[in-house]
This record gives structure tokens, sequence and C-alpha cells, in this order.
């Protein structure tokens, strides 16, 4: 596989930013989203990650972000700096060749090793609140989830526990929440979605691969409270090769 770019240009100082810098070359940065901080500005205000935009970039001609996170989800976030980099983007999004590596932290044990959650996806309305159900009528957004446990244990209350990988063969909202919850495994602190309990929603999107004329891929390890959760399970993160993962994510069909 291709190396990925070296760097070219300045690189935004950490200090200046919410957030590190896994990537970075005169077309694209990717940046390790903190939890909660959400990708645009909020209609209740508060900081959002374009609002970093000026000191990535004060080119007239970007920067945009490629796509979107959670709010509460962490991790790899691909910011293209010029346009014709998020027209390549889009189209590799769009063309289902770009490859989304996420880690989730769920309750229960799913049934299995591994196995793919086809199952399309529609927003229904609850009150004040939304979320994304598995359906079969018409009008559902085909979602197509592949997913794999690496541990299993307990949590400090001695429920089980699973840390699960995902691979989004689509990228519908919500998906991996939906599509965990649908295997009666929803992620922790997931409330809407079934976890027994509110609070940081143990979900990162672990690593991304656009496979363009000159690859782009990052890796991001797991925000302070997964990571806590994870010790206390016993569970060891393994050297990251993003190479590696995204040699292994390649779509089955």
């Amino acid at each position: 596989m291709t190396a990925p770019a070296r760097p070219r240009g300045p690189v935004p100082p950490a200090r200046s930013l919410p957030c590190a810098v896994l990537y970075h070359d005169s077309r694209f940065i990717v940046l390790d989203k903190p939890p909660g901080l959400p990708v645009h500005p909020a209609r209740a205000g508060g900081p959002s990650v374009e609002d970093w935009f000026p000191l990535i970039s004060r080119h007239r001609n970007g920067p945009w972000l490629a796509h979107r996170l959670d709010q509460d989800t962490a991790g790899c976030l691909v910011v293209a700096l010029r346009k014709q980099a998020l027209v390549a983007a889009q189209e590799c999004f769009a063309a289902g060749r770009a490859r989304k590596t996420y880690w989730a932290i769920v309750q229960g044990m799913p049934a299995g090793p591994s196995g793919t959650v086809d199952a399309p996806l529609a927003r229904v309305e609850q009150g004040r609140q939304w979320r994304m159900q598995v359906t079969t009528a018409r009008g559902g957004q085909p979602a197509r989830t592949r997913w794999r446990t690496l541990a299993t244990g307990q949590d400090g209350a001695g429920n089980p526990i699973s840390w699960l990988e995902l691979v989004l063969e689509t990228g519908r909202t919500h998906q991996a929440r939906a599509h965990c919850a649908a295997l009666g495994c929803p992620i922790l602190g997931d409330a809407r979605y079934g976890a027994r309990a509110a609070g940081a929603l143990h979900l990162m999107s672990r690593s991304i691969h656009l496979p363009l004329d000159v690859p782009v891929h990052a890796m991001a390890m797991p925000p302070a409270h997964m990571d806590r959760l994870m010790a206390q399970a016993g569970w060891a993160v393994p050297p990251g090769n993003v190479e590696k993962e995204a040699t292994r994510c390649l779509p089955t069909h």
C-alpha cells in the first residue's frame, strides 16, 4: 500500500486546536475530534470544530468538513483544505470506497464472534427527540455494518460488556448506534438507543482510509473515558497500524 504523503505546509500548533492532528498534507487535515464537541455551531451556541477553521487555513478556498461525526463520537474527522480535495473526498465517500472503522464498547455480548447487520434505517420522531430505527417499510435508507468482537469482559458493576470493531459500509445518521442496538448490544452511555444509563458515549471513529491518488489514512486512540473502561476490563489496545486495519476492513462484496 502506498505510504501516506509527507506533510507539506504549516501544521496548526496542537495547543491552538481543541484536538490532535492525526494527518496533514496540502489537501487534507485529519483531526482527532474529542467527544462532546459538535462539528457545526449549535443553535444554543458554544464551541464547534468549525470555530477553529481560521487556524487550520486562511485560504478563501477552504477549509470544509469532508464528512460528519456526531457530537458525542470521538476520533478521526477529515477536513478538506481545498475545494478540489473536498470534491474528491465526497466522491470517495459516495462511491463507498472510503474505509471507516469504529470502535464501540457495548452492553452484553453479541451472538457469535462476527457478523453483518444489513438493516435499513428510518428517522422516527419521539416527542421532542428523534432516533433512527430499523425498518422494513418503504422509505428506509439502506444501511450495512460489519462487526466483530475484539474482547469481552465486565464493567465496574460486574455487567457483561464487549469491545466491538464496526466497519460502516454505508454512512447513515446514527448507523453505528442503531445497528448496535439491533444486535441487542446498545453502546454504553447511549440511552437513546437502549443503554442502561446515559453518560459518555463509548463510540469512536478508530481509523479512516481514503484511497485517492495519494491515499489519506489516519488512526486515533481511544478517548479517556473509553481508555479507562478498557483498562478496567483488562483489555490492551493493539499497536496502531492503519495500513493493516484498512486492508482487513475491505468490503466483502
